[in-house]
């Protein structure tokens, strides 16, 4: 990711960082996925040992499947 932040501050120091809107949504878009991997690894770890079902056997026994 290549960012193009124009800064403005007071007094000499910099207080802002401006972004261009596609680079910002970038950078939204990508701190959302790090949430998610993070809770996605919480839960894993929650979990534990925890036995699970695979997708398709929950389909099958739902008798979700082509129709």
């Amino acid at each position: 990711m290549n960012l193009h932040p124009q800064f403005i501050g007071q007094d000499g120091s910099e207080e802002y960082a401006v972004l261009p809107m596609d680079e910002f949504r970038a950078v939204a878009e990508a701190l959302e996925n790090y949430q998610d991997l993070q809770d996605l690894r919480s839960a894993k770890q929650a979990e534990g040992t925890k036995t699970s079902t695979p997708l398709a056997d929950v389909v099958n026994q739902l008798d979700l499947g082509n129709g």
